[in-house]
């Protein structure tokens, strides 16, 4: 990444001091400043110093290194193409865990997978077809319920980071790197919200969309009809017609409505809705079986008396388990502090919980005198 003039440098000061709700005055004098002289700051019409810079980065909660490197590319073309200086919880997120991602990939331990992009699907045909074929690509069970889905789409290239943003915020977020690209969930959803929602984000990847922010993943109307298709793409990832079909059939010939969307939904680890609206696109409900089923809460007493899974991708804070390797690799090594390893890791381990390294020797000091 490369660096930035005074002026984006005081584009992003004010653009953190903002985010944080201070007034000009009221970072001004905690960094040490004259109001004025942030003023310019801001502008680009005064440089600012490196130790006035960290001031700013602890006080506005950013990373040094957002104030004074370029985010990823297609980060700043969104930007730019809705010209907006101001961003949300999961721009800023993104940014920051793309930064993560493309520092341990320029440090040698997290190669992607290259690919050309597929065609934009222009019916619900192509977007079943371009589910199956994603299925085949990632070297997934063409027919069966996919239990862990943040690792094969790491080993793909699409790095899938979870937080809980909040109920306001986005259900989720995919930008492009360099090289692979990184998705981040909202973990305020419902387990199944959020499986479906990267399941939308790997739609967005597969199509190579630069930047994409998703309000409303599983409901968009046909009227805007990309965003409606890859929700189709991503029922059919999770939901393949043939298994759905076979399975319901099964469930259906012995159960009532409610156990067998009960079972469907736990077994294909999806959320009530979107098993209504795939069974719906399959023609396997009527419209009051389907509106029995939206209505459908798994409760504690299904989960024991049917022995079903209860599953937990994307909670809380979470990080592709090939990420949490490639970090911990460079740790080892001795190639990242055990402070930025603890950052990059994203507080998931704490700097007392990290492994132990072994002492150097002091005859391997003159390995690091040039």
């Amino acid at each position: 990444m490369t660096r930035v003039d005074s002026e984006m440098i005081g584009r992003r000061v004010a653009e953190a001091r903002v985010r944080a709700g201070l007034t000009q005055f009221d970072l001004a004098r905690v960094v040490g400043l004259d109001r004025s002289a942030l003023a310019k700051v801001e502008t680009g019409g005064r440089r600012v110093s490196a130790l006035e810079l960290a001031r700013i980065a602890e006080e506005t909660g950013e990373a040094f290194e957002w104030f004074v490197t370029d985010p990823p590319p297609a980060i700043v073309s969104y930007r730019i193409g809705v010209g907006a200086p101001a961003t949300s919880s999961i721009d800023r997120l993104i940014e920051q865990v793309a930064r993560d991602v493309e520092l341990v990939q320029s440090l040698g331990v997290l190669d992607v997978i290259e690919f050309e992009p597929f065609d934009q699907p222009a019916d619900v045909a192509q977007a079943e077809s371009l589910a199956a074929t994603a299925r085949t690509t990632l070297g997934l069970d063409p027919a069966g319920p996919i239990t862990d889905l943040v690792t094969p789409l790491a080993d793909f290239g699409l790095f899938a980071f979870a937080h809980n943003l909040g109920v306001d915020a986005p259900d989720s977020a995919t930008t492009l790197l360099h090289r692979g690209g990184v998705s981040v969930v909202n973990s305020d959803r419902a387990v199944g919200r959020r499986r479906l929602a990267l399941a939308h984000e790997l739609g967005h990847y597969l199509l190579a969309d630069e930047y994409t922010v998703d309000w409303r993943v599983g409901a968009w109307p046909d009227s805007q009809r990309t965003e409606w298709l890859i929700d189709v793409f991503a029922r059919a990832f999770l939901l393949p017609v043939d298994s759905l079909r076979s399975r319901w059939a099964d469930l259906r010939a012995r159960e009532s409505i409610r156990e067998s969307a009960v079972r469907a939904a736990s077994e294909f680890r999806v959320d009530m809705s979107t098993l209504a609206a795939r069974l719906s696109e399959l023609n396997l409900a009527d419209q009051e079986e389907l509106s029995l089923v939206r209505a459908v809460t798994t409760t504690r007493a299904d989960i024991i008396e049917h022995d079903l899974l209860v599953a937990h991708d994307l909670e809380g804070t979470s990080l592709p388990r090939r990420y949490e390797k490639a970090v911990l690799a460079l740790y080892r090594s001795e190639r990242i502090s055990v402070g930025r390893t603890a950052e990059l890791l994203r507080g998931t381990v704490d700097e007392a919980a990290l492994p132990q390294l072994p002492p150097v020797h002091e005859s391997e000091i003159w390995k690091f005198v040039s």
